[in-house]
């Protein structure tokens, strides 16, 4: 096995680690940020590293109160969960047409 002995600094030159800088406001306050990778197939969208974001954690004095925008980011980026929600949903606007 080989074993390497590169420094963070080696890694980053040879673009084997990628520096990410802190984040701030106008006001100096930090900002958080979530990056993961995702990998783009044919059978859907794969996120491949990154932890669990859990908003429950985050407080924010901030909302989104546009509701377009609003349903926009409930919708899932998984083009099959994406297409059974439109399916479901289309069924259940079916349904309600036939009992009225």
């Amino acid at each position: 096995a080989v074993v390497s002995t590169q420094s963070t600094g080696e890694c980053v030159t040879h673009e084997l680690l990628q520096a990410y800088p802190v984040q701030q406001d106008a006001t100096g306050q930090p900002v958080a940020q979530f990056k993961f990778t995702v990998l783009i197939v044919p059978n859907g969208n794969i996120r491949i590293n990154g932890g669990l974001f859990d908003p429950t954690l985050c407080k924010s004095e901030h909302s989104v109160e546009d509701k377009d925008i609003i349903e926009l980011l409930a919708q899932s980026a998984n083009r099959k969960t994406a297409g059974k929600k439109k399916r479901k949903k289309a069924k259940t606007a079916a349904e309600e047409a036939n009992t009225n």
